[in-house]
């Protein structure tokens, strides 16, 4: 039951993560001289949007299907 939600995280989650970091980089970019600084704050937005959409769904949909 749980199967295809988690099959699903696992595809589209990795997929937010570099969208998130490719449209935060390119705006930290443009308005932090240190590309190193925007670099990582990028990573870290890409790394919270992979979480985020990782664990989030899932368990919503376990939450509405199971209850």
């Amino acid at each position: 039951m749980l199967k295809l939600p988690l099959l699903i995280a696992l595809i589209f989650a990795p997929l937010a993560g570099a969208t998130a970091f490719i449209i935060t980089y390119a705006e930290y970019s443009k308005h932090l001289i240190d590309k190193s600084k925007a670099r990582r704050r990028a990573l870290e937005a890409g790394l919270v949007s992979f979480l985020f959409f990782l664990i989030i769904p899932p368990l919503l949909i376990w939450f509405f299907l199971i209850r």
